[in-house]
């Protein structure tokens, strides 16, 4: 198992006190794997400092204000390739798939693509096929990397951190192809209402709610525990573009 996955999903969970009492142990766990060059662990430093000291309401509030009110933020890796076409309802498929074949059960609650969750799944691989398997999404990553500097967000060190993982560094190209698209201010209420109107298509029993009020429950979903491995998977593309 490799636990820098297992924080760095933790991390983009929502804030509780149990994450805040386990931060010392989270930072303990990355420096033993070593895995990250010192300078994106110096930035790491800062987002474990402020969730460990903050007070638990503003980090919820900031955390909120992020990844629920922000779609240029969501966690979910599918809604910066595929939006709401039909092409994500077939990529959604092949992951939950992916992740079947490998022994890992998902909450029907839950979208495949959640971040934490991928991450959660790349902690039981075999490292290099877990390098592998998160290049492919890079370019999501390292978009949301951007995004998050731009808000002086200490939220930039996990996805700088995902993509120095990543075997597949992402092209530049697709990077400002992202950065393109709209990226309203969580507190531009307008904004967000447009970029949200076009709303849409869910998937599964509960199609009823609203995308939104899904991406809220999934996040609320907290952490899991480390899933058992049964074979080898197959690989689709996970976000390519």
């Amino acid at each position: 198992m490799t636990r820098t996955f297992k924080v760095l999903s933790a991390l983009l969970s929502y804030p509780t006190a149990d994450m805040q009492a386990a931060i010392p142990a989270f930072s303990e766990a990355i420096d033993r794997e070593a895995l990250l060059p010192a300078a994106i662990r110096r930035q790491l430093d800062l987002l474990l400092n402020e969730i460990a000291t903050g007070d638990l309401y503003d980090l919820q509030e900031r955390y909120v204000l992020l990844f629920d009110r922000t779609r240029s933020l969501s966690l979910h890796l599918f809604e910066h390739v595929h939006g709401e076409s039909r092409d994500r309802g077939q990529a959604m498929i092949d992951l939950k798939a992916l992740y079947e074949n490998c022994g890992l059960e998902i909450d029907a609650a839950e979208l495949p693509d959640f971040v934490p969750l991928f991450l959660e799944f790349l902690s039981t691989r075999p490292r290099p096929e877990a390098y592998d398997l998160l290049g492919q999404p890079a370019h999501v990553l390292a978009a949301l990397a951007e995004r998050l500097r731009k808000r002086q967000s200490t939220y930039e060190a996990v996805f700088r951190a995902l993509v120095q993982l990543a075997a597949a560094q992402p092209k530049a190209d697709v990077v400002s192809a992202l950065l393109a698209e709209p990226d309203p201010d969580a507190n531009d209420l307008a904004a967000l209402d447009a970029a949200w109107e076009d709303e849409p298509v869910s998937f599964g029993p509960n199609a009823g709610n609203s995308c939104r009020e899904s991406l809220i429950e999934k996040i609320r979903a907290g952490r899991r525990p480390a899933p058992g491995v049964a074979q080898a998977p197959s690989r689709p593309d996970i976000a390519r573009p």
